[in-house]
């Protein structure tokens, strides 16, 4: 019962900032999602309903360097690397997306990480 009303509740936040968040051509969306186990990021294209780039703890590419995908220095990580493939796309600036998250901890880590590899949001 009471983690659905934190779900319910993330929710509703979720859906209040993305009134205002849309993702365009010249400056898609970088969404953010957490579990306990895993970070996720995309970088999403709202108006063709594209996703240019994403990363994760789960990827390949990051899954060796991490001894477990729940904690800063994994978010750190998946900021830089979704950075990275982001400026390989020809993506230089964002709007970011907390999807309902408060912005501390692994979020934050996540987007200070992805700001430092060049990202501009």
């Amino acid at each position: 019962m009471q983690k659905e009303k934190i779900m319910k509740a993330r929710q509703r936040r979720n859906w209040r900032s993305r009134r205002k968040i849309f993702g365009t051509p010249d400056r898609p969306r970088l969404v953010v999602f957490r579990s306990g186990r895993h970070m996720y990021a995309q970088v999403i294209d709202d108006l063709a309903g594209v996703t240019l780039a994403s990363s994760s703890t789960r990827a390949k590419v990051l899954r060796d360097d991490i001894a477990y995908g729940g904690n800063k220095d994994a978010a750190k990580s998946v900021g830089t690397a979704i950075a990275k493939q982001a400026m390989d796309v020809g993506i230089k600036a964002v709007c970011f997306d907390r999807n309902g998250y408060r912005y501390h901890g692994r979020i934050k880590s996540l987007a200070d990480a992805a700001r430092q590899a060049g990202l501009a949001f």
